[in-house]
């Protein structure tokens, strides 16, 4: 195996098995895409080597990322949320979760699924980028602009157009892996 791997992940186990086994694959299961949707939320103005260190806790706190439990939620668990230790306790963040299910299942409920829904931005297959070096890689695209503009109307909060493109990155809606990165091949079909 080729030991070249993207630059942001180098320095931090955690980061780098994220990036080993995670970051790019294409995701079609609707729980995990809830999950990435909090964790890319509570990202927005953070790192996500800090999410990554908390994602146990926040597994915890909205028990596995059950969306149909999650939209349970009420004023007592915003209340919990906000002491709870293991995640980023940011009111504002955390009602944007609660609120959010409510749009989650409502795309569910309209599109079949919610990968139903966000794949078909990029017509069911990952967009293939073929990058060389870190600055390349854009923060935000058009395409993340329309989909957050498009959630945004779907009464989404707290997921502008960069917290979609990490949220495609993520998901494996699109390959920002460096061409000479060890998984870019595997999941580029190269």
């Amino acid at each position: 195996m080729n030991d070249s791997r993207c630059g942001w992940c180098i320095d931090n186990e955690l980061m780098r098995d994220y990036h080993d086994t995670e970051w790019g694959v294409p995701l079609h299961d609707d729980r995990k895409l809830f999950e990435f949707l909090i964790l890319e939320a509570a990202q927005s103005g953070l790192s996500w080597q800090l999410i990554l260190n908390r994602r146990e806790g926040y597994r915890a706190a909205y028990e596995g990322f059950n969306p149909d439990r999650v939209a349970g939620y009420g004023e007592a668990d915003a209340k919990r949320l906000l002491v709870d230790r293991g995640i980023i306790r940011n009111r504002a963040k955390i009602a944007a979760s609660i609120t959010n299910v409510q749009s989650f299942l409502e795309v569910q409920e309209q599109f079949g699924s919610f990968a139903s829904y966000m794949w078909g931005f990029v017509d069911g297959a990952p967009i293939q980028n073929a990058w060389r070096a870190m600055d390349q890689i854009p923060a935000e695209t058009p395409l993340s602009r329309k989909i957050a503009k498009d959630l945004k109307a779907r009464a989404f909060r707290f997921i502008g157009p960069i917290v979609v493109y990490s949220h495609m990155q993520a998901t494996g809606m699109v390959n920002d892996h460096l061409v000479d990165c060890f998984r870019y091949p595997e999941l580029s079909g190269a």
